[in-house]
């Protein structure tokens, strides 16, 4: 059977361990990543950044599964668009196992966050993406999405 037939989606329920250690599997795995191009999380740096999702007010963690066993993650924020005067959904984070990169799973997972937001009356959904990752470009855009009119650009200063 094919395997995007059997992907299901379900909330991260923070209250679940497996869940809990999904979230940081995932992290690092993309973190270690050419395009994440970081240090992974240690023990205590995952515990938090679970923690701090768990106690977010607007986070929203959505899994993909195959037979209840997590094969991606999109980690979003729920934000508020002035200009509309609605919420939003702001995908984080969209990750697949690497071993099942290349199949849809991350079209699918990207297609239940627009489901989500439609289903929520929110008026858009925003990501970023790296100017040299095509791959996640080319998702993205066959769901629709693209530069936006003006383009912009996202500034960020470390503290």
């Amino acid at each position: 059977m094919d395997k995007l037939a059997k992907i299901e989606f379900t909330f991260c329920d923070f209250g679940n361990e497996y869940h809990c250690t999904m979230i940081a599997e995932l992290i690092n795995q993309y973190i270690e990543d050419p395009m994440g191009g970081g240090i992974p999380l240690g023990k205590l740096q995952q515990l938090r950044m679970v923690d701090g999702l768990a106690n977010h007010q607007s986070s929203l963690v959505l899994f993909a599964t195959i037979e209840e066993t997590i094969v991606g993650m999109a980690t979003c924020f729920i934000n508020f668009s002035t200009f509309n005067a609605k919420h939003f959904l702001n995908i984080h984070d969209l990750i697949v196992i690497k071993e099942l990169r290349g199949i849809g799973i991350g079209s699918l997972l990207l297609q239940k966050c627009i489901d989500i937001s439609k289903e929520r009356n929110y008026c858009k959904v925003t990501l970023e993406v790296r100017n040299d990752n095509t791959v996640a470009q080319s998702v993205y855009k066959n769901q629709g999405f693209d530069e936006c009119e003006p383009m912009m650009h996202y500034w960020t200063k470390s503290i």
